[in-house]
């Protein structure tokens, strides 16, 4: 993508009315005021699911059009991509949508305790390299902050074309005791995979698909007895 056309996608951005982009210093002073108060924005009190690192927000869409009774959040640091998402949400004049520019370490300053239902992790970066294992979003350190937004029993989804990064994040429920409600390398292949799962596919998953390429899935939640801090 061209600078000129990043500029124009935030300069948009900044227009939209379902884009939320706050300052660092707005989230650590406790000035960000959607803090707890994200019912009020949706104007009711439907439950919130989030989308992390959405990229171009169409899993986020295609969530909120099957789903008008809950409220839907993408969370990305890269604006110009989520610009898509939601300029699509705005056309089809989707109340249930809003995308926020943000990094997902500061989930906690975005969201108070329990204030999220569920979240969806789709097709993130795998980080293959060792050294790397501090942003692979289904570390310990990140599973730490989904619990602290979630509601008790809250959901997690996880859906990659990374063979690996489902392992990984198996062995890492596995350290916490914690049993997947659903796990499956080809979820594609499975009779009762769930319609959210299989029936809205991203521009990049198609093309995993036409490669051949299984896609896998998990499904868990946190039992309030399980610290992973």
């Amino acid at each position: 993508m061209g600078s000129k056309n990043k500029l124009k996608r935030f300069k948009e951005n900044e227009s939209f009315a379902n884009v939320i982009q706050p300052t660092r210093e707005d989230l650590f002073s406790a000035k960000f005021s959607h803090l707890g108060n994200w019912n009020s924005y949706f104007d009711n009190n439907n439950p919130i699911v989030l989308e992390l690192g959405c990229g171009k927000g169409e899993y986020t869409v295609g969530l909120a059009r099957r789903n008008p009774n809950l409220n839907y959040i993408g969370i990305d640091i890269k604006g110009a991509r989520f610009w898509r998402g939601a300029k699509t949400a705005l056309e089809e004049g989707l109340q249930n949508v809003a995308f926020i520019r943000t990094q997902i370490e500061l989930l906690e300053y975005v969201f108070t305790k329990n204030e999220v239902s569920e979240i969806w992790i789709t097709f993130p970066d795998p980080q293959y390299k060792f050294k790397r294992t501090h942003h692979r979003l289904t570390n310990l350190a990140f599973l730490h902050r989904y619990q602290q937004v979630l509601k008790p029993k809250g959901i997690v989804h996880l859906k990659t074309d990374s063979a690996f990064l489902h392992g990984y994040t198996l062995g890492v429920l596995d350290g916490l005791g914690i049993t997947p409600i659903m796990a499956h390398h080809d979820v594609y292949q499975y009779v009762h995979a769930p319609k959210d799962v299989i029936d809205i596919q991203t521009f990049y998953e198609q093309q995993y698909r036409d490669q051949e390429i299984p896609i896998t899935y998990l499904k868990f939640s946190f039992p309030t007895d399980v610290p992973t801090a």
